[in-house]
């Protein structure tokens, strides 16, 4: 049972933060607020949502289910997202993977602008750095006195460069919406912990695996294709990377392992269907063929019966044989996890 647990977790927060308002943990029975239900969209039990400035944040609690983890969460949460620096030098000295995606180079900012600022990146909680400061080494990466926001992609894995947002910092709105479409890509890296989150989206998974620190420019390919061929699909499928050597479980499925990768695969949450050949996604319209085929069904019908004759010449296969049952469909909610979806109760 939660209920015991995020009551202990409340202590435990309380006297870490004994500020009143600061923190305020609250439950919701679902049955008779059907209203405040609705308005989160709460389908499974029991669902941990952080509110934060009136708005609930993007993505739900789906750490561990401890009072020392909730508290752990908690503390995370109120630390200032914003890091400051105020050499040029630290700056060039990051790591290319580091989480870090805005850098915010602040010189006399109005006390509305710097509000407007902590409070989009709060929200969002992307981790940023800023400099506070009109020195020398600011003033040569842009224009005397204009502050900017750049986004910096993961260089090590894409083939984007910097790109510095040319509009108003007091349009809330306008920063908002260039911030979300940077930092939350087209193309994610699937993890056990995010796993459930996209799994509930009830998208199918278009997924490149890949080994990480060997595949690098076959993962770069295959987000540029994405974002040149694909754009049009991203309201019906989700467009993944995943590491193969943790996700072992779905390459043995489709009869693959480790020394198979890079490989791609469709996975629809019932069946799952490999690529036939990932060097097949550098010839335009090839991949955006293999989803149209998944739509069409051919796909499955292929799996079952061979080549259409009418695309191929040949008999089609006679066996009954069954495409992998999908995989990722398993680490959505279930009795199995720690959520339960409404109807399951």
């Amino acid at each position: 049972m939660l209920a015991p647990v995020f009551d202990e977790a409340a202590d435990k927060v309380r006297a870490a933060f004994p500020e009143a308002g600061r923190v305020v943990m609250g439950k919701v029975d679902c049955d008779k607020e059907v209203s405040v239900a609705t308005r989160f969209h709460i389908s499974k039990y029991p669902t941990l949502k952080l509110i934060r400035n009136g708005q609930p944040a993007k993505r739900e609690y789906r750490g561990k289910r401890s009072a020392e983890a909730f508290l752990e969460f908690i503390t995370k949460q109120l630390e200032d997202p914003i890091k400051e620096f105020t050499d040029l030098a630290e700056l060039k000295k990051l790591d290319v993977r580091m989480a870090w995606k805005l850098l915010g180079y602040i010189v006399n900012f109005s006390a509305v602008v710097c509000l407007q600022y902590k409070e989009y990146v709060e929200e969002r909680k992307f981790p940023v750095l800023t400099a506070f400061l009109g020195s020398d080494p600011v003033r040569t990466m842009h224009p005397p006195g204009e502050p900017i926001i750049v986004f910096r992609p993961d260089v090590a894995l894409s083939n984007e460069r910097d790109e510095t947002f040319k509009g108003s910092l007091l349009n809330y709105d306008e920063v908002s919406v260039w911030t979300s479409e940077r930092c939350l890509p087209l193309v994610r890296e699937i993890t056990f912990e995010n796993a459930e989150e996209l799994t509930e989206e009830g998208l199918p998974f278009l997924i490149l695996f890949h080994r990480l620190g060997q595949d690098e420019e076959t993962v770069k390919r295959y987000k540029d294709i994405v974002n040149n061929e694909l754009i049009s699909e991203k309201q019906n499928i989700n467009f993944l990377t995943a590491d193969g050597e943790k996700f072992a479980h779905p390459l043995h499925h489709l009869g693959k392992s480790i020394s198979d990768l890079p490989l791609i695969a469709i996975d629809s949450f019932r069946h799952m269907y490999l690529f036939p050949d990932v060097k097949q996604m550098d010839v335009p319209g090839r991949l955006k063929q293999f989803i149209s085929d998944l739509y069409s069904g051919k796909l499955h019908r292929e799996y079952h019966y061979g080549p259409d004759p009418n695309d191929i010449m040949g008999n089609p296969s006679k066996d009954g044989t069954t495409p992998p049952e999908s995989t990722f469909k398993k680490l959505g909610p279930s009795p199995n996890r720690y959520t339960l979806l409404r109807d399951e109760l």
